[in-house]
């Protein structure tokens, strides 16, 4: 016993590990014990934050884009994020591998033809099945996918990255909170502050997790005599867990950035295909259309809230719920991307991070959407994608593309093996940051914690499934809850760090950089 309380004081932040780790085993026991009753609080909780907190969630995530913006173009932009000497420690291209394919990773692969698809069908306004329809789910596609995600992730990534590296305080969210607390970051109001991440994560991983594990059965069910229910769902989490668990304890260089870079390749590929193999011209006629279109009705579409039955019912099901998963995705992915861009500029850090993900993403889903709505609009109409559930859509796609069935049927197996590595990716990087999030704020955990933790992700994620089959409910229902719930908490804690950002940032310039860093200097 003595030596267990000995590790857990020499190797955890034990308040943070002891009572998130306690609260998250007792939610999943509470979830496989009762899960009707679970999946019906969790269900009353997300009706409650839909109906009282919607505004905060697009003004915030709105607040947070413009934010990163004004820093990137003001004179902070040209501090480093580490010493003024100090040097990127990947290679640009790994650098923005591994962002990509951590910050939306499942979610592109999953939602690239099922969001257009779907509000092609039920749009927030007017009619759907229409031009017009096509044009307006393309436009809120990208705003739930292009610019305000990656605003949300800058925010979490800059305070790490700036207090840690340039102030030499613990890589964790509550070091963002300095100027305000002091060294009460180290106490139990810094304790809250991470746990609340950890939460986060594990939610926003948990999301992730459930809608991979369900687009690949749907996929496997498509080529293989099996069915896409929950426990083939179940089967896929243990698999795909255990290549996450290998990848994250061979650590960042020799595991996650390489997972993170074939996976960049793969994905790359399958868009390749389906943009040579589909409706080529009328993608890149609708590139340029699509993304005129976003860009000049952004202001509108980031403040816009709906008090009509119709726009109500479809900002719950996309605004709402993508906004809060973000929120809850942002622990992980700002501290990710923290964690891998010591010795990048501020305004590079913010330029990249923003510009190139978003970019990517933006292709994606014209590649992948335009390609399901040309079948819809000019290509005689696709039944069969109209009457899929959304983890089937892409696979309906590729099958209707003009080509050979041996090469439809290749596309769809490196479409599974796609999801399958974004889904590993995700996880093994999750691990790591929520390793460092309950260590107290070292880089480098030991091998015993993250095997903890990658283990249990895999589990919550499992147990939220079965709760939601169970419940009576979308088997992804309760993973969903989880995120939007576990984002409004968070969405305060990422306004104040704007807040601290701006502070510290403001005092260091009117200081001088060079008297401000021999000031942190001595003060070590």
């Amino acid at each position: 016993m003595s030596r267990l309380k000995n590790y857990i004081q020499t190797h955890t932040n034990p308040p943070v590990f002891l009572i998130s780790g306690g609260i998250m085993l007792v939610m999943v026991a509470w979830a496989s014990l009762a899960p009707a009753p679970f999946s019906r609080v969790a269900n009353q909780v997300n009706d409650f934050i839909s109906t009282y907190f919607d505004w905060l969630y697009v003004f915030s995530m709105a607040a947070f884009l413009v934010f990163v913006v004004g820093v990137a173009f003001s004179r902070a932009g040209r501090l480093r994020l580490g010493p003024d000497d100090s040097r990127p420690e990947f290679s640009t291209f790994s650098w923005l591998s591994m962002m990509f394919t951590c910050g939306m990773g499942v979610g592109l692969v999953y939602y690239g033809v099922a969001e257009p698809v779907m509000l092609y069908q039920n749009p927030p306004f007017g009619e759907g099945q229409t031009a017009a329809a096509a044009q307006t789910a393309m436009n809120y596609t990208f705003y739930h996918w292009g610019l305000h995600p990656w605003g949300a992730y800058i925010v979490l990534g800059l305070a790490l990255g700036y207090f840690s590296y340039r102030r030499g305080l613990p890589l964790k969210p509550a070091s963002a909170f300095y100027p305000l607390i002091g060294d009460r970051i180290y106490g139990p109001i810094g304790h809250t502050i991470d746990i609340l991440a950890v939460f986060g994560t594990l939610f926003g991983l948990a999301t992730s997790i459930g809608l991979g594990a369900s687009q690949i059965a749907a996929g496997l069910s498509g080529m293989l005599p099996v069915s896409s229910g929950l426990g083939t769902q179940l089967a896929i989490i243990l698999v795909v867990e255990l290549i996450a668990i290998g990848s994250v304890m061979m650590g960042i260089s020799a595991g996650i950035r390489r997972l993170s870079l074939f996976n960049a390749a793969l994905a790359g590929l399958l868009a390749l295909f389906v943009f040579i193999a589909g409706p080529t011209l009328y993608i890149l006629s609708y590139l340029g259309t699509d993304l005129g279109y976003y860009i000049q009705n952004l202001p509108l579409t980031s403040l816009r809230l709906f008090t009509d039955e119709q726009g109500e019912a479809f900002q719950t099901a996309w605004t709402i719920f993508d906004w809060g998963w973000f929120i809850s995705w942002s622990p992980f992915v700002g501290m990710f991307i923290a964690r891998i861009s010591h010795g990048y500029t501020i305004r590079q850090f913010i330029l990249g991070t923003l510009l190139v993900p978003s970019g990517a993403s933006i292709a994606w889903f014209v590649i992948f959407g335009r390609t399901a709505l040309h079948g819809l609009l000019e290509g005689g109409g696709n039944q069969a994608l109209l009457d899929a559930d959304a983890s089937h859509m892409i696979f309906v796609v590729l099958d209707a593309l003009p080509v050979a069935g041996t090469l439809a049927a290749v596309a769809a197996m490196l479409q599974i093996v796609v999801v399958t590595l974004f889904f590993a990716t995700s996880s093994d990087s999750g691990s790591l940051v929520v390793d460092i999030l309950t260590n107290g704020g070292d880089p480098h955990p030991i091998w015993e914690q993250r095997l903890f933790w990658a283990i249990l992700e895999g589990v919550i994620a499992a147990v939220l499934l079965v709760a939601g089959t169970l419940g009576g409910g979308d088997p992804l229902s309760a993973i969903q809850t989880a995120s939007v719930t576990s984002g409004l908490p968070f969405c305060f804690v990422l306004l104040t760090m704007c807040y601290t950002l701006f502070r510290a940032m403001s005092q260091e310039l009117e200081q001088g950089t060079a008297s401000f860093a021999r000031k942190l200097s001595n003060a070590a």
